[in-house]
Order: structure tokens, then sequence, then C-alpha cells
């Protein structure tokens, strides 16, 4: 390599850094302290993670390296923070004297300028090219359609082309400056709701995941899991399922989670003798459910806080996901555990698990980050604010690292100068009443938030909060400063941009969808069209969504998919009568569902890799181990207490919930002993069939039949099936596991 190219690849990595450090800090003060407007924050947001898309991803694979395409990527990475950039000078009053005509951009719309104009639309080319390099053709191709369309609608009544057919959805369409201006240049495009709640929830909780790995909770979690089912015959596999569920739910990411918790428990279960694609299936299947797991749940949980009307808040979210979530895990783990008892897998080495040791000290940055999280989302505070509570715990804790390789006085600097910033924001707060009144305006228009009203615990807890929140800043610019934690502090926040960056591009793609599909009306003409080819036929709708989900999230994130099918078919479940909250849910768990659907399984292919096994030998396991995934959103639409939810808004009856539950654990069983093969005993093929016959039952929609309710007959059917079949297979003579040889076979 040419000193050219070196200097050219240091420079490249230092501005990825840089920009990295710098997002993570501006997102962090910025959706707590509101200093800019909405447009111009999200415009600096989007900006940045467009020019770190630039930096990290080139043209193609093959360009990598070469000199001239990388210096290309330079340019076009300028380019793009100049456009977000322009929207920045012309919407904030800070750049008021450089605003076209003296008027902002949100005030001229419809009448914007020629340079507007270009920059718009070189805008627009920057975020469908970064989106391509980030995450594929598929959302890049989906935007240019619904471009193309409303522009075709335009010219076919302004030039007289073929009038395009009903079925295509006709409407008044848009030239291309009006296109430029809803998609870019004002607020329901680019930077709309998509990536509204990037910024103030999504990014958040990446970057708080990358430094609670940081911080060493993620050994915590392997190292608990195989204390706890290490033993058990079969019990890496366990071991894998509960890790990924607990990882997942932090970091909401079926690839990531795969990849983390995969590095340490796909070798475990080639050990205990699972079959490589076995062992890359588990963590695949186990890994996807993760963002189904409250408190976190990924992006959709805070894309369903915009999307769902009437409005819920999160706890709602967290409640009506919480009993599927354990669902989910419990049908992995059934299936696990009958598999290996099958195989005649291993549990780990006794002494091996009774020696180690879990850290007292990891353990308590975990559960006290996870319980800050969950106990200021209960206690009423906004997502973005609990989720930097949390983070600020762990920054505490992370001084008093054994790793951390800083001086005793060093540490305890900063970890008492956490504490002295805290206890002085406090006192600001409560003198706020004896300072000069200019002095007391400025205090109430910054970060200071002086308290006011009664007294009372929630509004003690909030100022507290504030506090904590300066005092986190305090730590982080001290980690940033001191050598010997930067490179750390770098490194989780450069991490977490290289996370985020993904999801800022798609997101900002996908706000060119929705700023045409708010601005021509297109959902509801396309909603009503669906609704009249599956009238009055629920489960036809439901089936229909799913496979337009499972299509539309390969190679898609999930969260792009769920907001794609959230925004065009959101409101027809909710006309079919079905709980807009529970109908979100299911659009959200076909797009989690996705990750392991072949034949393109992005989990499967992660597992995949570290497995070392067959790609698509290694999706349909994923496939397998994950089935009760694709029943269960079927089975909470129609018995939405499993959502801890009734229609019309009321609680349901204890008596639904434990009705509901008994009828999907038992099935949930009953299908895990249908692909496991095994309970007691290896299953015939006819015992296998009965076994799928009761699931069915059990699991199946069935609630009524014509006006005749027969959902609990249908339930007592399915359960005695159950019953017989497991006695008559206990009742036979005990058989020798089949051994790895036949199961690989299947």
């Amino acid at each position: 390599m040419t000193q050219e190219a070196n200097l050219l690849d240091r420079t490249r990595r230092f501005a990825i850094t840089a920009l990295g450090v710098f997002l993570c800090l501006f997102t962090l003060f910025e959706v707590n302290y509101n200093l800019m407007q909405p447009q111009s924050s999200l415009a600096v947001f989007v900006g940045v993670g467009l020019a770190l898309c630039y930096l990290t991803f080139p043209l193609h694979k093959r360009f990598a390296n070469v000199q001239s395409m990388r210096l290309i990527d330079v340019v076009l990475a300028i380019a793009a923070a100049g456009c977000c950039g322009y929207v920045v000078v012309q919407t904030e009053p800070l750049f008021e004297s450089l605003w076209s005509d003296g008027i902002s951009l949100g005030n001229r719309a419809g009448a914007e300028t020629s340079a507007d104009f270009v920059v718009g639309l070189i805008g627009l080319a920057l975020v469908l090219e970064a989106t391509r390099r980030s995450i594929g053709l598929i959302v890049p191709l989906l935007a240019l359609f619904f471009v193309a369309h409303s522009y075709y609608c335009y010219g076919s009544l302004r030039y007289d082309w073929v009038a395009m057919p009903d079925w295509m959805l006709p409407h008044a369409g848009q030239n291309v400056k009006d296109i430029v201006s809803t998609t870019f240049l004002q607020s329901l495009g680019v930077f709309g709701p998509a990536a509204s709640v990037m910024f103030k929830y999504v990014f958040l909780f990446v970057v708080f995941g990358a430094f609670l790995e940081m911080s060493g909770a993620t050994q915590f979690i392997i190292d608990f899991a195989t204390k706890v089912f290490g033993k058990i015959r079969g019990g890496p596999a366990m071991v894998s399922v509960v890790a990924s569920g607990l990882m997942g739910s932090l970091s909401g990411s079926a690839v990531a989670n795969a990849v983390t918790t995969g590095t340490f428990t796909i070798p475990m279960m080639r050990s205990a003798r699972f079959p490589n694609y076995i062992a890359g299936g588990i963590t695949a299947a186990a890994a996807s459910g993760g963002a189904l797991v409250p408190p976190v749940m990924g992006a959709g949980a805070y894309m369903m806080l915009e999307l769902v009307q009437p409005q819920v808040t999160f706890l709602a979210i967290m409640k009506a996901a919480l009993l599927p979530a354990i669902l989910y895990y419990v049908s992995i783990l059934a299936v696990v555990f009958l598999y290996s008892r099958r195989l005649g897998a291993e549990g780990l080495d006794t002494q091996e698990v009774s020696k180690k040791k879990l850290s007292g000290f990891e353990a308590m940055v975990f559960f006290g980050a996870l319980g800050t999280l969950i106990g200021l989302l209960i206690a009423g505070f906004s997502p973005f604010r609990s989720v930097t509570g949390a983070l600020a715990v762990i920054l505490v804790f992370a001084t008093l690292r054994k790793e951390l390789a800083i001086s005793a006085s060093a540490r305890w600097m900063a970890f008492f100068s956490f504490f002295a910033v805290l206890l002085l924001h406090q006192a600001t707060i409560f003198v706020h009443d004896s300072v000069p009144s200019g002095l007391q305006t400025f205090m109430a228009s910054s970060w200071i938030h002086p308290t006011s009203g009664e007294f009372s615990p929630l509004l003690m807890v909030g100022s507290l909060l504030d506090s904590a929140i300066v005092g986190m800043f305090g730590l982080l610019i001290f980690g940033l400063i001191h050598p010997a934690w930067r490179p750390e502090m770098t490194s989780a926040m450069t991490k977490s941009a290289k996370n985020g960056i993904s999801l800022v591009a798609a997101s900002a793609c996908v706000g060119i969808i929705i700023g045409i599909v708010q601005q021509t009306g297109i959902a509801t003409d396309f909603s009503s069209v669906i609704k009249g080819v599956v009238e009055t036929n629920l489960f036809l709708a439901l089936v229909g969504i799913m496979v337009c989900s499972l299509i539309l999230g390969m190679g898609v994130p999930s969260v792009v998919c769920y907001l794609l099918m959230a925004t065009l078919m959101g409101s027809l479940l909710g006309e079919l009568g079905v709980i807009p909250l529970v109908a979100h849910l299911f659009i959200f768990y076909f797009g989690m569902m996705s990750m392991v659907t072949p034949p393109v399984a992005l989990a499967g292919y992660a597992s995949a890799s570290i497995a070392e096994a067959p790609i698509m030998k290694t999706s349909f396991a994923a496939f397998r181990f994950s089935l009760v995934g694709f029943t269960l959103p079927f089975m909470f639409v129609y018995r939405p207490a499993l959502c801890l939810l009734a229609p019309g808004g009321q609680s349901p009856t204890a008596f639904a919930i434990a009705h509901a539950l008994t009828a999907a654990t038992i099935g949930i069983l009953a299908l895990a002993g249908c692909i496991a093969g095994y309970f007691r005993n290896s299953l015939s093929i006819f015992e296998r069939v009965l076994m799928f016959v009761s699931a069915a039952l059990l699991l199946a929609p069935i609630t009524k039949i014509g006006e005749v309710r027969v959902g609990l007959t249908i339930d007592i059917v399915g359960a005695i099936l159950f019953i017989a079949v497991v006695t008559i297979n206990a009742m036979r003579k005990p058989t020798t596991s089949s051994g790895p040889r036949e199961i690989a076979s299947e």
C-alpha cells in the first residue's frame, strides 16, 4: 500500500471514529434537551449517518481497497452531509440571515427555490444509494417505484399519458418538484416519522447495548445461562436459547444477536454432539425472537408508539408482548429439550459448570441497568429518558470495573465527579427561585430544568434523573479525555454508530415512501382494494399480510418491513375488527420471522457461518425450531387475552387468560413433540401425526363455526388427543437415543 493510500485509509478510519462519537453524543444530548428545531436535529442525525454509511460501505466489495473509489466515497459522504446541512441552515433560526428571502424552509413549502430543488434532488439520490450499499436493492427499488408511480399519475393527467388501471391505484400524482419537496425538503419524508423514531428511540438503545457489552454484562448473560442449564442433557442448546433471549431483548437485532451469542454457544453445542447445522439453527431461531422480548423489543416497539391509533403507552406494548414472547421461548426450549433427549446429547462437564463463578459485579451492572430501565418505564418516563438513565447507571458502574486500566485515583475521581455534578445540578434546581429573574429564564430554557409544582416522589425521581443525565455527560467527556479509558469509550460509540448506520439509511429511504403515501393518500386506497378482495374474511387478510411480510422481509431489516407493512396495511386489520395494538404486533412478528424464513434467512446465514454449516440446511433447521413463531400471531389475533387485551378496550377475564394460555402451552408441547419426534420415547410416524393434529386444534384460530362458538370444545379435543399420545408413549418400554446420525438425516 502506498503512502498516499495509507494516509487516506487512516484519515477515513479517524473520520469514522470521530463521526461515530459525535453521533452518539449529539443524539444523547439533543433528545434530552431539544435545543434545535425537530427537522434540524433529524437532518444532523441523518446527515452524519449517511456520511458514515459512505465511509463504511464501498460501492461494491471488489472496490473496498481501490483508492480512487474510496476517494469518491469520501466526496459522496461530504455531499450527503452537505445536503442535510443545507436543511439545517435553512431551518434553524440561528442562521436566519442565510434564509432565502428571509423565509425558513418549512414556511416556503410549495414555493421552494431552485437551490432548494437541486439540493433536494441530490440528497434523494444519495439517500437511495446509501440504502442500497447498507441493506441492498429492495427498499431503494420500492421507494423508486412509489416515486415513479406518483409522477406517472401526474403525467397521465398533465400530459395525457395512458391512464393507469384502477387496480394500480391511480391518484392526482405529483410533479418532480413536489416529489422532491415532499420527500426531502419538508418534514414528511427523509426527515419524517421513520427517522424521528430511529433518532428518539432506536439509536439510543443501540448505544445502550454497546455500553452494556463494554461493561461485561454480555459475558454475565452467557455465564448465568450456563450455570442454570449447563448440566442438563442438551444444556448447551438451552444456554443458547436463554442467552439469546436475554441478549436479544437488549440488542433487538436478530443478526447481531446470533453473532454475539453464537460465538460462545455454537461451539458448546457441537461439543455436546449436536450436528453443526442444528446448532446453527437453534441459535438463529432463538436470536430471531429476541426483539419480541420486553422491555426493549428492538425498533418496532418504538415505531408502534408513533403508528398505533389510538396512541398507546410503552408499558401497554410491553404488557401485550410479554406472554407471546414467553410462549415463543418456551416452545424453543421444549423442542431443544426433547431433541436433545432423542439425540442423546450431553450436558456440559459438571465440574466445569461448578467451577464457573458468576461475577457479582457484572450481575450488578446487568440487573442495575435493566432494573433502572424497567423501573423508569413503569414510572411513566419516556423511553428515551429511561434508557438515558439506564446508560448513566452503566457508566457509573464502568468506572469501578477492575478491567478498566486506569489508576485508582483517576477511577475514584471519575466516580465522585459524577456525584459531585449530580449534587451541584440538584442545588441549581432548588435555588432556582432565589436567583435573579434573568438567570431564572436561562435556567428554565437550558439543561438545568428547574423543578416546579407540588413535591411528590415521582417529581423527586424526575429531578434526580435530570441530574444523573448531566452527570452522565460528565463521565462520557471524562472517558473520552482520559487516555486509558478513551479506547473503550470510542470503541463503544463507534460500534454503536456502525450498528445504527443501516437503520439510519433505511429509515431515511422508507421516509421517501411514507412521504408519498401520506401526501397522496394511496394507503387508504390500498387498504380499500385489499379489503374488497378479502371482504370480511379476517383469516384471509391475515394470511395475505403474513405472506407479504415474509417476502418483503427477505434481506430487509425487520423494522423496515414492519414500518412499510404497518403504513400500508395497519388500518385494514382495524377495519376488520382487530384491536389496533394486536394488529401491529401481528405485523411486527412476521417481520421478525422473515429472519428465519428460507430462502433468505439472514439470522440463519449468520449462524451458519459461525457453525461452519450449509446455509440452506441451517436456515431450514432454524425455520423448524421457530415454527411456533408462525402460529402465535394468529393465536393472539383470535385470542387477544394472550396479549392481556380484550375487544372494546376492556380487560380480559381471568378465565379468558387462563384458557388461552393453557391451550397455547399444551399446543406448543404437542408441536415440540411432533418436531422433535420424541417425548419420553421416540414417537412413531402415526404418533407424530396425532401430535401435529393436537397442536393444530389447540393453536389453530378456530373460535366459531358459523354462529356456533366451538373454541373451548376444539381445545378440549386437542388436549385429550395430546394426553392420549403422551400416555401411550410413556407406557412403552424406554428406547435408547437414535444418535446424531439419524437426526442429521432428517
